[in-house]
This record gives structure tokens, sequence and C-alpha cells, in this order.
């Protein structure tokens, strides 16, 4: 275990999972161009990395169904990085087409959410993960290796610590250029964040990218991000306004979010260059969005 005070470090990167995570499971489907709106907001906050939107099948998620008109139509900002959750060929080869700049493979460390979420084993879906870093480093795209289901599984309960670290080894020898934990569907606690990302860190190589999902199922969710922080993770996925959730795990909802996370690091005087000010506004705005949109399909059903 890390000791407390812990050695905090000055600055972390926030990946803004808001666009896909949060939108892929929204009470309403926003217009393609509101989620344009979105991810430009997010830029204007700061954020300089973008979970833009996932390549999957649009009867799998069909409210991320436009994800190739998304990424055609939002302006680039240089110096901010564009992420696309794809998890097969069919999906990065789309991504490659839209010009993303970085992929997030996901795979789970329990079989049964992988047969529900990718609908094949994990080891199947391990299998693809070789080929698939090769063609997106052959098209100049980084890696990002996804643990689903780190810290617990809504299928099978405890996943063993073994299984995790097993995993993130044949991650590191598939290629991904970085790897995030995640707490799939908030059944983490500080302890036990703390105790895997420290076991996780013993077998990366010195140096190795580590980021951390969290959702906020209980209420603890930045609670265990600063017992991330802790253990010496410097990256870390929320989501604008807290939304999000997991379409195939059940008692998933929101992410931790993005302006709470903001203001606890920066009144800890850890610098995360994001505006947290813009991004409460984003929120606002995204879900005085949302309501309209559910509103008005309420209101077909009388019609």
């Amino acid at each position: 275990m890390a000791e407390w005070p812990a050695q905090l470090p000055e600055a972390v990167t926030i990946v803004e999972v808001g666009p896909r995570d949060g939108l892929q499971s929204a009470d309403a489907n926003l217009p393609t161009a509101q989620k344009v709106e979105l991810i430009e907001r997010l830029v204007a906050a700061g954020l300089r990395h973008i979970e833009a939107t996932s390549f999957v099948s649009p009867r799998a998620v069909p409210l991320l169904a436009d994800a190739d008109q998304v990424m055609a139509r939002v302006k680039r900002e240089p110096g901010v990085r564009y992420i696309a959750l794809v998890p097969n060929r069919r999906g990065l080869e789309r991504a490659i087409a839209a010009h993303v700049d970085e992929v997030t493979l996901p795979i789970s460390a329990s079989d049964g959410h992988s047969r529900a979420n990718l609908r094949r084993s994990t080891a199947e879906v391990l299998a693809q993960v070789p080929e698939l870093v090769e063609l997106a480093h052959g098209h100049g795209l980084r890696v990002r290796g996804g643990i689903a289901t780190a810290f617990g599984c809504p299928y099978e309960g405890v996943v063993p610590v073994e299984r995790v670290l097993w995993l993130t080894r044949q991650l590191v020898e598939a290629g991904v250029d970085s790897l995030t934990l995640a707490d799939t569907v908030g059944m983490a606690h500080p302890l036990q964040v703390e105790e895997l990302v420290c076991k996780v860190r013993e077998v990366l190589p010195p140096g190795f990218p580590l980021g951390i999902h969290l959702h906020d199922t209980r209420g603890i969710g930045l609670a265990n991000a600063l017992a991330a922080l802790q253990a010496g993770v410097t990256e870390f996925d929320a989501s604008v306004g807290g939304i999000g959730g997991c379409p195939f795990a059940p008692g998933a909802p929101g992410n931790i979010s993005t302006e709470g996370l903001v203001y606890m690091l920066e009144q800890m005087g850890i610098r995360t260059n994001v505006d947290g000010e813009a991004v409460e506004e984003a929120a606002r705005w995204l879900h005085g969005r949302l309501k309209s949109e559910t509103d008005a399909r309420s209101q077909e059903g009388y019609r």
C-alpha cells in the first residue's frame, strides 16, 4: 500500500469520455450537430484528450450510429487528440477512415461481461489485439488498452487480481501504448483501487502510461480517484456532467464528473489545464439538450 501523504504529481491528464461513454446510453439521442457542438465546447474548456465516439454496430449502440458523421463534422484543433473506441477490425477500419488520433481497444477481465458486451470470450477478444495494434500503428494511431470489469463484474462478481495482471501482461506484449483500468459498474472502493493499481504498476514496464476509468455508482468515485492518484495514476477518464454508463453492464450509472474531478485536483494544487467553470457550463448545456430531446420524444407519444 502507498503511504500517506503520498507523493502527488504536479499535473494529470484528463480524458473526456462524455461524448462516447456519456451519450451511448443517454435517455435521448442528440442530433449529430449537437454532439459536434458538445465536443467543441469541451475542447474550448481546455480538454485535450476527447473520446469522441465509438465505431460499433449501430444495432448494438444505436445512439452512436452517426460516429462517422460526427468525426467528419467536428472542427479539429491543434494539440487535441480525438479518440474513438473500437471493438474489432471493422470498427478500427472506420476509425482510420475517420482520421482519429487514437483508439481504445476494450477487453473485459471477465468472460461474462465480454460475452454480453462483444459476444466473444475474453480469450477470443485478446487473440485479435496484436493484429489490431499493428494495423493502428501502421496508420499512425496510438492505442489504449482498456481492461473493463477490472474491479468487479455485474455477471460474475469478484474478478481475481491475477486475471487483471495476466491481461495487463498480454496487452503490453501485444504492443498497446497505454493501459486503462475500468471500474465498469462502480464496484470498487478506495483500498481496492490502491491495491490493484500498485500491483498492476509492478508488472508494467517502468514509466508505462496507466490510466483509470471510474463510475460513481455509490458516490465514492472521487474517493477512488484520490486513491488511484496516491498509487501513481496520472491519467483519468471523466465525463462532463457525470453522464454515462454501459448498455451491457447492468447497474452502471454515470462516470465521475469532469467538473468534479477538475475541482478536486485544482484545489489540491494539481494542474489539469482545464477550465472547470467552462466544463460546468458545458454540463448545463448538455443536460438542457438531453432534457429537451427527452421531452420532445415523450410529447410525440401523445400525438
